[in-house]
């Protein structure tokens, strides 16, 4: 049944996809599974390539590269679970993109990678995987049929070269196996909702001659949280040397040149 299924995954064009049973799947800040789906067995997880535009010195059109993509995995999870209630009698919930609610998500994609044998963590606290590096985001499908885990990657993929902790403009990756979110988000997400809430609350305390200035950034924020263009800094992802052999058409540089490189458009 496993390899069934992933064969349907597979011929739909999706990168890679790992099986994880809910007992090996392992993430100390998310609830358990067990909470919202209370007769999970399983977590199907899929992985997708991101595409070069990452790379682009414009964050608008290399977060439109990620719009592209998250449109096609949207589209791929309602295939999946609408294959494995059909074909298999399966109960599913499909996981959202990492987007957390407060300071947790539903379920962590990263460590459900990990778990599903699509990788292992970086320096830079993201899943690195072994063919497509650390440019690749994940989904995942939650069921209750009874699947094997598939075997973990044991082998360490990370190069720690230091390219992401050294490019980080908010400097998030100082601290040895963390990420400051904080300190992360404050370059990588400048129109998020915190800082819209902060925009809205300078704009109603300012005198009516200074909201005209203020006004320029509206347009921004309105852009940045309905339409989710909001990621503004993919240093740490298009600056990894892991998984080169895939990328190194795009960058026409070595492999230890990669991990010295600065980020485009500095």
């Amino acid at each position: 049944m496993k390899e069934e299924i992933r064969k349907f995954i597979k011929n739909l064009g999706v990168g890679d996809v790992g099986f994880s049973s809910v007992d090996d799947y392992i993430s100390p800040n998310t609830p358990k599974i067990e909470s919202f789906f209370p007769s999970a067995k399983s977590i199907v997880v899929m992985a997708y390539p991101e595409l070069s535009t990452c790379e682009s010195p414009d964050p608008l059109l290399a977060m439109n590269g990620r719009l592209d993509k998250d449109a096609v995995m949207r589209a791929d999870s309602y295939r999946i679970c609408s294959y494995l209630q059909n074909e298999w009698g399966a109960k599913v919930v499909s996981i959202p993109k990492s987007f957390p609610r407060g300071n947790v998500s539903a379920v962590s994609l990263r460590h459900a990678a990990i778990a599903a044998g699509l990788g292992c963590f970086g320096s830079h606290n993201l899943v690195v995987h072994p063919k497509f590096g650390t440019r690749v985001t994940f989904s995942a499908v939650v069921c209750d049929l009874e699947l094997e885990s598939d075997k973990k990657i044991t082998e360490k993929l990370c190069t720690e070269c230091g390219v992401c902790v050294k490019n980080c403009p908010a400097g998030a990756l100082d601290e040895s196996g963390k990420t400051d979110i904080r300190k992360c988000i404050s370059v990588s997400q400048p129109y998020s909702a915190m800082n819209y809430f902060s925009y809205l609350e300078q704009m109603i305390d300012s005198a009516p001659e200074d909201r005209k200035s203020l006004k320029k950034d509206l347009m921004m924020y309105h852009q940045a949280n309905s339409f989710i263009t909001q990621y503004y800094c993919f240093n740490c992802m298009k600056l990894c040397p892991a998984g080169y052999s895939v990328h190194s058409s795009l960058y026409g540089a070595s492999s230890s040149s990669i991990a010295g490189k600065r980020p485009m458009g500095s």
